[in-house]
């Protein structure tokens, strides 16, 4: 019985400092604008790729100050506009390789957001910071001059999915099309995966925990809910050999949307992992993108 006592206590309290590092730490868990060993700076800009772009500063609806890179395919080009929100680790200088090659071989035009906390945006990233950041993205996007206005594509990888799915079912007039690339269904799911024996204590809809610590995450990030409400045309890219969120994630949220939208479309890379998915999948991979922006961001779309 001592024995069976001093296991509780044990296992109690594993469980009590895993919830306080939870609670005290989640944010460093969830955002990680700087990666172990480097700065927070850039460590290129578009500049070193031989881009056309232009450093833009917005200014969140709770006034705080963000940066972004807008990048042309060409000087006064009118292709579609794809609006991309990065992964939760590093910043958008990391994405500019993928990015080069997603102009050439999409003909688009690319509008990179650093979240507030990353890069040179000022402020501190969560969930409700970074929903104002990709509206005000969006926003300044729409009131552009030089570009068609009608043809703006939302694109976001991991935690950039979760961002690009709120932003997209609170904007259908705005916002053409969505494109999620190995997103999670909610950062409820991602803590029993991150820490398993979370799994018993934190969960999203889904899940058959008890639920009991789900009101200590700030971040939640329900995409599983958010899909389920947008009305625009939805690609979704899995990676199979992704080794951070489950595929079966992406699975769940692409059935989730499609019981309520007929205009989704789940498209699968065995070799692709969490990252590198665009790079495995080759000219398959970025077919299938051009394939959908021809279909819901065509160029005799007229003008809202």
């Amino acid at each position: 019985m001592a024995y069976v006592s001093v296991l509780l206590y044990g296992v109690g309290g594993i469980v009590v400092a895993g919830v306080a590092l939870l609670v005290v730490f989640q944010e460093k868990l969830v955002y990680v604008p700087v990666l172990p060993g480097l700065s927070k700076s850039y460590p290129i800009t578009p500049a070193r790729l031989n881009l056309i772009y232009e450093d833009v500063w917005l200014r969140s609806s709770d006034g705080v100050r963000l940066h972004s890179w807008f990048i042309k395919m060409l000087p006064d080009s009118r292709g579609p506009t794809i609006l991309f929100f990065q992964e939760n680790a590093g910043n958008i200088a990391h994405r500019l390789e993928m990015v080069r090659i997603m102009i050439q071989k999409l003909n688009c035009n690319v509008f990179m957001l650093s979240y507030r906390g990353y890069g040179e945006s000022d402020g501190y990233p969560s969930q409700h910071g970074i929903i104002k950041d990709a509206q005000a993205a969006l926003d300044h996007l729409s009131q552009r001059t030089d570009i068609d206005t009608s043809r703006i594509v939302v694109f976001g990888r991991s935690l950039g999915g979760a961002v690009g799915a709120v932003l997209t079912k609170n904007n259908p007039e705005k916002v053409s099309a969505l494109i999620l690339e190995n997103t999670f269904t909610s950062i409820l799911d991602m803590a029993g995966v991150l820490l398993p024996f979370l799994k018993w204590f934190i969960g999203g809809s889904g899940t058959k925990s008890l639920k009991l610590l789900n009101f200590v995450v700030r971040s939640p990030w329900n995409t599983i809910d958010a899909i389920g409400e947008v009305k625009q045309p939805v690609l979704f890219l899995s990676g199979l050999k992704d080794e951070m969120v489950p595929p079966f994630h992406m699975k769940m949220l692409y059935a989730k949307a499609a019981a309520r939208n007929s205009q989704c479309a789940f498209v699968e890379f065995p070799s692709g992992m969490h990252m590198d998915t665009w790079l495995t999948g080759g000219d398959v991979y970025w077919r299938t993108v051009m394939q959908f922006l021809v279909k819901n961001a065509p160029e005799e779309k007229k003008q809202r």
